[in-house]
């Protein structure tokens, strides 16, 4: 069988055709798929339904965002971090039923609070801490251990 030249023609058209047709059902299933999720009949009206949804969509963008930077913002404040160190002050008394509780938030900020169990009972001791620093008291060695062992409370769970 020879090729000729209207055979090769007609087998290039033929292949065009094939093409068109292929991407012509896909616009035509994409556009029947907006026109039937919009119920509006022309391409227009949809386009601007579509740019109206964007634009609302834009604007609950940036009011949540406001909404995270200010949550953001106001968690800082919270306890965050907690650190714990059990110890045993006195050799003669058995055990570390003593410990050192810190309470603080993600800069530092909070209170230490101190337990010491002796033999004639428990003594509680609270210090203020502010970036780290304990503010009308100095930190013991055992209180800024237990500030530097402060963890993040969402580190575990």
């Amino acid at each position: 069988m020879i090729f000729t030249p209207v055979f090769v023609i007609f087998g290039i058209y033929f292949v065009w055709f094939l093409i068109l047709s292929f991407f012509l059902f896909k616009f035509n299933t994409f556009h029947l798929k907006l026109v039937k999720s919009s119920k509006k009949e022309s391409l227009t009206a949809i386009l601007e339904e579509i740019l109206a949804h964007e634009d609302e969509n834009k604007k609950a963008v940036e009011r949540l965002k406001g909404e995270y930077d200010k949550l953001s913002k106001d968690g800082a404040s919270h306890i965050q971090k907690i650190g714990l160190v059990r110890f045993n002050p006195f050799k003669e008394t058995g055990g570390d039923q003593s410990f050192i509780l810190a309470l603080v938030d993600s800069e530092d900020t909070g209170v230490v609070i101190s337990s010491l169990h002796t033999r004639t009972g428990t003594r509680w001791y609270a210090k203020g801490v502010v970036a780290g620093k304990g503010v009308e008291y100095d930190l013991s060695d055992d209180e800024r251990k237990a500030l530097r062992g402060a963890k993040v409370l969402s580190e575990k769970s």
